[in-house]
């Protein structure tokens, strides 16, 4: 057995309390998305989930899946018909984000399978998307964010559990995955997991096939310590479950991981209230400052790599500043409109009542606002290269809420294949071990900065359907 603390073992499949094709470890996107694809093949799997319901890393993001060339793009009023998008297109805004540091080929094979995978989730299951509207996400060329109505990652997980409810799915809860076993002759050929319940109790379920759904190791502080040190001393905003397991697993069998420097980080975690607050802010005007009034950097660039630089600020904070036109567009997205319920946005009708509740002096922001119509009026270079010229001015009355950055969730992991088998050391792959969602290498590359919007869900529940989708062809 395969156990927390890795050491190789096997035991024999006659001593399995229960036996059944496909076991999932993790009922998250990446989990449920597999398990329906598994129910429509009519291949019989069990999903295993250590919380009392399906959540995990799902449940606390934005819950939004960029996807290309959909019918909901499609649909949208344009002069030319439509959002127009496509595989090469996408792949591309991933790829320059990253500065082509993932893999192309894995890279590819998610993209062409991210729009017929939100298809199939609306025709078979009957979870409608539509698409994000009115602005764009950092690196993205075109609007591909797709979102359930709720706008929320509980909404997506929601409809996700309640679909593989009706579609007979087995879901074990509180029941946490303390090892794998091998098999006596082959230790690249898993056989079966051993879990353990909240009372203690230990139960062994053989398998067919192995699909590691579980999330990266973001709560796992001497992990992120090992592998992402610039990122550990942040807030961590993501799962507490998220324990590495995956890759410990992984290495013990001689798997290969990779890209482990990955990560989503956020740099606008509303603190001390701990929530997310919209980029979309920022993406459609706003701006950032420190204690000092002053901006720091290119909000432009992405939210992600916005966690450093706003970690670098003095106190690790910083204030997202916007107007009236900003803050209704951010009541739009609910996790803002409860924020506001906090007290956590401030508001007043001019610069000065604004800087006196962000506590920052107000000569000092009084000019970085000048500075950035002057920007806007292209009279003046943004010194971080940052365009303004295409945004409205910021105007009276004004909104801010301090930040901080955190750390979300990694992006490296097991090495897959193009079918989302995990691949050895030599490069081929396992026989029936398969990985996707945080427990796999992601399409990120190997830093902070190469994470694009909504990376992470788009690894979710494609390479969760595709190897449901190679299982169910091997089966």
């Amino acid at each position: 057995m395969i156990p927390d603390s890795p050491r190789a073992g096997s035991t024999a499949g006659s001593t399995f309390g229960a036996q059944v094709a496909v076991v999932i470890i993790g009922g998250g996107a990446c989990g449920l998305a597999a398990a329906l694809t598994l129910a429509d093949a009519g291949i019989e799997c069990v999903v295993i989930e250590r919380d009392a319901a399906p959540q995990g890393s799902t449940a606390l993001s934005s819950g939004f899946i960029p996807a290309c060339n959909t019918r909901w793009q499609r649909a949208l009023p344009s002069a030319n018909g439509g959002i127009r998008d496509s595989v090469e297109l996408f792949a591309g805004d991933i790829e320059y984000k990253n500065h082509h540091g993932s893999d192309p080929v894995v890279t590819r094979a998610v993209c062409a399978a991210s729009g017929p995978a939100l298809e199939w989730l609306a025709d078979a299951h009957g979870i409608e998307f539509h698409v994000l509207e009115g602005f764009l996400y950092p690196g993205h060329s075109v609007a591909r964010m797709h979102a359930v109505a709720e706008k929320t990652g509980a909404g997506l997980i929601g409809h996700l559990a309640q679909a593989a409810e009706r579609a007979g799915v087995t879901l074990l809860t509180q029941a946490c995955v303390t090892g794998l076993f091998t098999a006596a002759d082959s230790a690249a050929h898993l056989t079966g997991v051993r879990l353990q319940r909240p009372d203690g109790s230990v139960e062994d379920i053989g398998c067919g096939a192995l699909l590691l759904a579980c999330n990266g190791f973001g709560g796992n502080r001497v992990m992120v310590g090992q592998y992402i040190p610039e990122i550990a001393a942040a807030t961590y905003a993501g799962h507490a479950g998220n324990q590495g397991d995956a890759m410990r697993w992984g290495e013990a069998l001689g798997a290969q991981l990779a890209d482990m420097g990955a990560y989503q980080g956020h740099g606008s975690w509303a603190t001390p209230h701990g929530a997310l607050v919209t980029w979309a802010l920022m993406m459609e005007g706003g701006i950032q400052v420190n204690t000092h009034g002053a901006r720091f950097w290119n909000e432009h660039e992405g939210y992600s790599e916005a966690s450093q630089h706003v970690i670098a600020q003095p106190g690790g904070i910083a204030w997202d500043l916007y107007d009236e036109r900003l803050h209704q567009l951010g009541m739009s997205f609910p996790d803002y409109a409860e924020l506001f319920k906090t007290g956590a946005i401030k508001c007043s009708e001019t610069l000065g009542g604004i800087a006196s509740q962000m506590g920052v002096p107000e000569e000092a922001l009084a000019a970085t606002v000048s500075g950035v119509h002057a920007m806007q009026k292209t009279v003046q270079r943004c010194p971080f290269g940052r365009d303004f010229s295409s945004k409205l001015m910021l105007q009276a009355p004004y909104y801010a809420v301090k930040v901080t950055g955190a750390l979300f969730h990694t992006q490296g992991g097991l090495a897959i294949d193009t079918q989302a088998r995990v691949l050895k050391q030599d490069g081929t792959p396992f026989p029936n071990l398969y990985a996707g969602g945080g427990a796999a290498r992601g399409l990120s590359g190997a830093h902070v900065w190469g994470y694009l919007s909504g990376n992470g869900l788009l690894s979710a529940v494609t390479l969760g359907r595709i190897a449901a989708l190679t299982i169910a062809a091997s089966v």
